[in-house]
This record gives structure tokens, C-alpha cells and sequence, in this order.
């Protein structure tokens, strides 16, 4: 009898903790803020050693949208121009990100939302590419991209109603 009446009163002192728990840590979500503004300012500035700082070396990007597999270091080479092109002044680009959910500990982050990848050529022409994406995050030394899965295209009223 003794044992039941501790219960309710362990479950009391516990709540805070358990409570705790459940909600985000903001300073890891800051971190992983500032990981993705600097995904955004690589791409903004065309710093192509910058943006490949934020991929694991053994990296994956998925694509949903074009229907393959291949690692992230094969993407990179093949990015490669187009940070050249931002970098010169010939295009002028970017990427946004907006969230739906995002799971994390210490050492691990699973974020899933749109991004908004923008570029201007030199005749003024924009492209807008909303993607649906996932990304999986291992912080050793930083946080650094493990796998990019871009699912498949979004709508603005799908990015406009992530604010």
C-alpha cells in the first residue's frame, strides 16, 4: 500500500523532467538553424569549399525527383558549375528552407520540410524549384549532411503554408 502511495508522488516529481524531454532543445535547433543559413549563404555567395563543409564525406543524396541514388560527392561535381556561375556574378542564386518536423538529439537530426532554390540567369530569367526534402545530420566535430532525399516537387501554397 505504502508502494501506491509513493507513485502519484514520483509522478509528480517526474512530469517536469518528462515534460522537459519531449520539448526541443533550442539551442541544438539554433545550431541547426545556423547550419542551414550556412547551407544558404554557400549557395548565395557561390562558395563551393564552404557548401561541401556542410556534407558528410560519405554523404547520399536521394532523388525522388529524377528517380536515383548516387553519393553526395558525384553531386557535388556536378553542382560545382553552377556555384562557379553564382560566384562570377553570371547567376545569381539561392535556397530557403522551411520545416514541417524536426527530430533530434546531440548527435543526430532528421529534418523534414520544403526548400526554395532560386536562380536568376543573366537575362533576368528566374526559376523557382520547390522541393520537398529530407535531410539526415550527423554532428561529430559539426553538424554535416549524411543523406539528402529531395521526395519530390512542392507548390508555393505548400511553402506558404510552412511560415
Amino acid at each position: 500500500m505504502k508502494n501506491l502511495f509513493l507513485l502519484p508522488v514520483f509522478l509528480l516529481l517526474s512530469l517536469p523532467r518528462i515534460l522537459a524531454a519531449d520539448a526541443p532543445d533550442q539551442a541544438r535547433l539554433a545550431e541547426l538553424d545556423a547550419y542551414w543559413a550556412e547551407v544558404s549563404k554557400a549557395v548565395g555567395t557561390g562558395d563551393f569549399a564552404g557548401y561541401k563543409a556542410t556534407c558528410h564525406p560519405e554523404g547520399i543524396l536521394v532523388s525522388g525527383t529524377r528517380g536515383y541514388s548516387q553519393p553526395l560527392a558525384k553531386a557535388l561535381a556536378r553542382w560545382e558549375p553552377e556555384f562557379a556561375a553564382t560566384k562570377s556574378g553570371q547567376v545569381t542564386s539561392s535556397v530557403r528552407f522551411r520545416f514541417s518536423k524536426r527530430l533530434n538529439d546531440e548527435t543526430t537530426a532528421h529534418e523534414t520540410g520544403i526548400f526554395l532554390y532560386s536562380t536568376t540567369d543573366g537575362d533576368g530569367k528566374t526559376t523557382r524549384e520547390y522541393i520537398h526534402f529530407e535531410g539526415l545530420l550527423l554532428k561529430t566535430e559539426r553538424w554535416r549532411i549524411v543523406m539528402e532525399f529531395q521526395k519530390s516537387q512542392a507548390s508555393k501554397e505548400e511553402w506558404d503554408a510552412l511560415k
